[in-house]
């Protein structure tokens, strides 16, 4: 049977993707808001929106990353 320190580190591994992807959600958000915006007035402006837009999708992978390490440094 797991006891509490390996619920607490599934825990912190969790919050560490969760809140990340809610962060990445609400900054994609306003910037895919801006872009459409942008791009409605000036189409040349679609390859720019679209690298913008995906930026903050690189704040989900370091949570992954930071989670990846919570479990490695628990585990040993």
């Amino acid at each position: 049977m797991a006891d509490i320190g390996t619920g607490l580190v599934a825990l912190a591994a969790a919050g560490a993707i969760g809140i990340s992807a809610i962060a990445a959600a609400l900054a994609e958000k306003a910037i895919g808001t801006a872009a459409v915006g942008a791009m409605a007035e000036k189409e040349e402006l679609f390859g720019k929106g679209l690298i913008l837009t995906v930026i903050p999708e690189t704040l989900v992978i370091f949570g992954l990353v930071i989670a990846i390490l919570i479990l490695n440094l628990a585990g040993a």
